[in-house]
């Protein structure tokens, strides 16, 4: 539950953070911030079913303890959170033309 969490947090991040590079487009934060949180809840399980756990336990062997899956899910959350804003953004930007 908890790496979930972190997931959706760091998808949330990842969709603001993509906003502010991608300036054309940046929805505003609250979109930015939704699509980010679908988007990293997606890509953090997506990212975990892809490698059936072995992103997660290189990283715990790497990192030598229980860190191995939470940054996993940070990356995962924050590409699947920039990834959602910027088909979010592009969506948007094609229907307002």
């Amino acid at each position: 539950m908890l790496e979930t969490i972190i997931g959706l947090v760091a998808g949330a991040v990842g969709g603001n953070a993509a906003g502010g590079i991608l300036k054309n487009l940046n929805q505003g934060t609250l979109i930015n911030s939704i699509a980010g949180i679908v988007g990293g809840g997606v890509g953090g399980q997506v990212l975990s079913m892809l490698t059936g756990g072995a992103v997660d336990a290189a990283a715990t062997d790497a990192a030598g303890g229980a860190i191995g899956p939470i940054i996993s899910q940070i990356a995962g959350g924050a590409v699947g959170g920039g990834g959602a804003l910027a088909i979010v953004g592009a969506l948007r930007n094609m229907m307002g033309k």
